[in-house]
């Protein structure tokens, strides 16, 4: 089946979940869990099918990306259930005013209608998008990575049977069988089927996305994340949260890639980050982190001297560019200059220079004395996410079941003309 014929099958199928209520979609979510589990034994060995074919290409890192389990799986369902359990959005009123003439007017939330999302190698995201989107009204054609098909068919597979059982048609959840260029080719150009495109994945597929899409899209953006460490920063504190900021999962968006210092405690500082994540982690047969350090900081401590993209890189991996900074404006002033607008971080026990950085930084998440690893849907309070949004417009940071829908006006009135 085409492309095309898919999207069409979606179009067709979304005036059925148009007339389902709220307890009709969560009865659908909570089957779609129950499939999950039913058939986690034909996902994870579809996902080994995936993660045997891949390893002989891509990193130690990337490959853990990849590869489900049976918690993985479990947190699937349960990611699924989250997102019932939500207010249902679709129907709320946003606004309501009435006129002197005696109209009210009512901004009232509605679904998308056909949301279609190209993504690449994370299983997971394909329970996400699905129920996110069914939660919010709307339809979903998911076009997964090479890397990820054998599992993203199964999880679709399993998705479907759930939607049936509750009969509803299993043509709202699809997976697009096409996996090379054309098919998100086609995505971006289905001008009248695709109602929102929603790209998640680095750099290469936000910029195609970018340039060719035809039809309204949201792009995901990819996480060179900062952490700022300032010279009244507790220290403790600071290495905690680099520490978790970088090594707790290093190939996901919210991961830190760039350490600013501050220049009056480099000398103090450094030499306690390099026994944290380099000396500590080869001691405990971890992985160590890779410091590549700008001239100040490799005056301080051995390291990689930093390249000319190693402050614009997301590198995914146990890789940290590290710069030494005279003070808050200059961070910042560095942050404007190399972030991708996703996640940045102060540590400093003063009020002042925390209040400069959350109003000076133009990211879609700024954390004062907390890990960027909390930039996610699941922990914001959202179920789970479709991405991450690093644009302004209409959506920005997790994305969850409000930034899926778009709204109208309802008008009442009693007889009113103009």
């Amino acid at each position: 089946m085409t492309t095309i014929d898919i999207l069409k099958q979606a179009r067709a199928a979304w005036p059925a979940l148009q007339a389902a209520d709220t307890d009709r979609k969560n009865a659908a979510l909570n089957a779609m869990a129950d499939a999950i589990l039913d058939n986690a034994g034909d996902i994870l060995a579809a996902n080994q099918l995936d993660v045997d074919a891949a390893r002989e290409y891509i990193s130690a890192v990337m490959l853990d990306r990849l590869r489900l389990t049976g918690d993985r799986v479990r947190a699937m369902a349960d990611g699924i259930r989250e997102v019932a359990a939500l207010p249902d959005p679709v129907g709320a009123v946003i606004a309501r005013v009435q006129r002197p003439n005696g109209l009210v007017i009512e901004r009232t939330r509605v679904a998308m209608g056909v949301i279609a999302i190209i993504y690449e190698s994370r299983p997971n995201v394909t329970s996400d998008a699905a129920a996110l989107a069914l939660k919010a009204g709307s339809a979903c054609v998911l076009r997964g990575g090479k890397e990820a098909f054998n599992s993203a068919n199964a999880i679709v597979a399993a998705l479907q049977q759930g939607l049936e059982s509750v009969g509803l048609p299993a043509a709202l959840v699809q997976l697009v069988q096409d996996t090379t260029r054309q098919s998100a080719a086609d995505l971006m150009k289905a001008v009248g089927l695709v109602d929102l495109l929603i790209p998640r994945g680095g750099a290469g597929l936000i910029s195609a996305v970018t340039k060719e899409a035809k039809v309204p899209c949201i792009q995901t953006g990819t996480g060179i994340c900062h952490v700022y460490v300032d010279r009244d920063a507790d220290q403790a504190m600071a290495l905690d949260i680099i520490d978790n900021a970088k090594t707790s999962r290093p190939s996901v968006c919210n991961a830190e890639e760039v350490l600013l210092v501050h220049r009056s405690i480099a000398a103090e500082f450094l030499p306690k980050l390099k026994e944290r994540l380099v000396d500590a982690r080869a001691a405990k047969g971890l992985t160590p982190v890779e410091l590549r350090l700008d001239p100040e900081a490799a005056a301080v401590i051995p390291g990689t001297p930093a390249g000319e993209r190693d402050f614009d890189t997301e590198f995914l991996d146990y890789i940290l560019a590290v710069k030494v900074v005279g003070g808050v404006d200059e961070a910042i002033a560095h942050i404007a200059k190399h972030s991708t607008g996703h996640s940045e971080a102060v540590v400093s026990r003063n009020a002042a220079v925390l209040d400069a950085f959350a109003q000076g930084v133009d990211s879609a998440a700024v954390y004062l004395n907390c890990s960027t690893r909390f930039t996610d849907g699941g922990e914001f309070g959202l179920g789970c996410e479709m991405g991450i949004s690093t644009q302004k417009l209409h959506a920005r940071g997790p994305m969850g079941l409000e930034e899926l829908t778009t709204y109208k006006y309802i008008v009442k009135g009693n007889g009113q003309i103009r």
